[in-house]
């Protein structure tokens, strides 16, 4: 899907606020409210807006630690990578999970209250999940930046 300057008008809006109303949204870039939700019907057809959330601060609720882990495999097979990935969707405390190449197989992104939770949550959680051969921790002193992808990209080509 092609998308041009008036959807990223779009888009930026919703994704600064997801709670704009479609009146303001439509005054604010000069078109009537039927085109405007006509756009944004279309985006959420062909999956550019996949959902509208809210962020919400971790540290405000307590939970005050956030370590990324890397995880190596002890075998590689379809079957055993499928199992681990399955069992990564049910660890409430895992907000990322990613495949990669390089020295290990996985990436996990984890939010915990506290060291004695991360503890837990390795010895109970984690390494309950069967063919884990490897994990290694590294926990964020301080975070520079968080984002998720902004749709000013999309017409920048990455320049």
């Amino acid at each position: 899907m092609i998308i041009d300057n008036t959807d990223i008008q779009i888009l930026e809006m919703l994704q600064n606020d997801a709670k704009t109303k479609m009146k303001d949204i439509a005054n604010a870039i000069g078109m009537t409210i039927t085109p405007v939700y006509e756009r944004i019907k279309k985006l959420e057809r062909n999956g550019i807006i996949e959902n509208y959330t809210i962020s919400v601060n971790p540290k405000n609720l307590g939970y005050q630690l956030v370590a990324y882990c890397s995880v190596t495999l002890k075998e590689h097979s379809k079957d055993n990578l499928r199992k681990f990935e399955a069992g990564v969707q049910d660890l409430h405390q895992v907000l990322e999970c990613n495949h990669l190449s390089g020295n290990f197989d996985y990436l996990l992104k984890v939010v915990v209250r506290n060291m004695e939770d991360y503890q837990l949550f390795i010895s109970n959680q984690l390494a309950a999940l069967d063919n884990i051969g490897q994990v290694q921790s590294y926990f964020v002193m301080k975070s520079i930046k968080e984002s998720t992808f902004s749709c000013k990209n999309a017409l920048s080509g990455d320049k």
